[in-house]
């Protein structure tokens, strides 16, 4: 059986597919982020996701299915507890996770803690409560401008945020500030997620705007990856946008920083041009970040217009032995209640030049079926302790895939 050469994987970083049967235990329980944003702006101008079998996929008011879609699709679970970005993308390269992150959303972070940042970092800290990146800023830049102070925050999700103006408080800082966080919440009772850097710009309330200088610092996998397994075969694996913190740079050979999803598109569609065998790893993550946690329906489906106009390019980019995957790594439904994450299945779209079987397929129990897939595609053993079946339709190829 004739492999493919490299395999796009493509993460929509939240556009979810409704929500799962376990969704009410997470407060979820009527989700639909695709579906619902559909209902909201009357339809989605979406033809090549279209193309690709979505709206054969899930209903999406005003948006038609085609008659013979050029994909396979399908839905997939969630195996692991949660609902955030680390838990889904850690999935997909077969870790599940069994105990769920620690979050702080009702408290705030423990006093202790808080004094150990301040004497680390030199920095007296306010905010120390759970809210969304504008609001916090509304409520405490002009403070951290005229005293010096450090903004901490959490929300929904395990993550300790720090915000920091880009002038005042100096990148570097405010990235050694996070780091010396990390190290700190390494502690079993403080062990979040993620920390996250949250630089931003402006003079006052009214126009603080946060920059694209973010960074993650994320708890390592707690075993070896999809990722781990690849480079050490000698494949390629290139991540764009946060798919390095993520994993922090465990099992990549390049990355590429995006400031925005419409940025990792075009990085995505400029690596199809390189020679490489392996994986082009991509996080958009948009989706999430501007509109899903701000609530924001229209803003979400003019980004999913934008990322399939860039798709459309893709495809016609796409080598006959490339593969092309696009899923999600939760929900976070713009017309639902908070600002949180979702508890929803995600869509799975495959495409090849090669494929032979389209249409629907079963749908899956596990984000790490696209792991086991592109591991099966190299040949390459699953680490001790991952999980995941191969999607077995997307090695069905047209006759004349032995000329390769």
């Amino acid at each position: 059986m004739k492999s493919y050469k490299r395999i796009f994987l493509i993460v929509l970083d939240s556009v979810g597919a409704g929500a799962m049967k376990d969704a009410a235990l997470y407060g979820d329980e009527g989700a639909d982020t695709l579906g619902h944003i559909a209902e909201a702006v009357g339809g989605l101008e979406i033809p090549n996701l279209r193309k690709l079998g979505l709206a054969n996929l899930l209903k999406l008011n005003g948006t038609e299915p085609v008659e013979k879609p050029m994909g396979c699709y399908a839905k997939m679970a969630e195996a692991s507890v949660g609902k955030d970005t680390m838990t889904g993308h850690w999935e997909m390269m077969g870790l599940q996770t069994k105990e769920p992150f620690l979050t702080f959303t009702e408290s705030g972070f423990p006093e202790d803690l808080i004094r150990e940042i301040e004497k680390a970092c030199g920095k007296r800290v306010i905010g120390n409560i759970s809210a969304s990146g504008t609001e916090i800023l509304k409520m405490y830049g002009e403070e951290e401008l005229r005293t010096g102070a450090m903004i901490v925050y959490t929300s929904a999700d395990s993550v300790l945020q720090i915000c920091g103006h880009e002038k005042s408080f100096d990148l570097e800082n405010l990235y050694r500030c996070c780091e010396i966080a990390r190290k700190l919440t390494m502690k079993k009772e403080w062990r979040v997620g993620r920390v996250i850097a949250r630089p931003y710009v402006g003079d006052c309330k009214e126009n603080f705007k946060r920059t694209a200088n973010r960074r993650d610092y994320s708890l390592e996998p707690y075993g070896k990856t999809v990722l781990d397994a690849l480079k050490e075969a000698g494949k390629d694996v290139c991540a764009v946008g946060k798919i390095h913190d993520i994993f922090s740079g465990r099992g990549i050979t390049k990355s590429l920083h995006s400031d925005s999803s419409v940025h990792g598109m075009r990085q995505t569609i400029d690596l199809m041009e390189e020679e490489f065998e392996g994986m082009c790893f991509t996080n958009l993550v948009d989706f999430d970040a501007l509109w899903g946690h701000r609530r924001n329906p229209e803003g979400y489906a003019k980004e999913l217009e934008k990322f399939d106009a860039a798709l459309g390019e893709m495809l016609e980019k796409l080598n006959r032995d490339d593969l092309l995957m696009i899923t999600a790594d939760h929900g976070n439904d713009p017309t639902y209640k908070g600002t949180d994450h979702t508890r929803e299945y995600v869509p799975f779209l495959a495409y090849s030049p090669m494929l032979e079987k389209t249409g629907r397929i079963a749908d899956r129990d596990t984000f790490a079926d696209i792991g086991a897939t592109v591991l099966c595609n190299f040949g390459v053993k699953k680490p001790l302790g991952t999980i995941g079946i191969p999607v077995e339709e997307v090695f069905r190829l047209t006759n004349n895939a032995e000329e390769l």
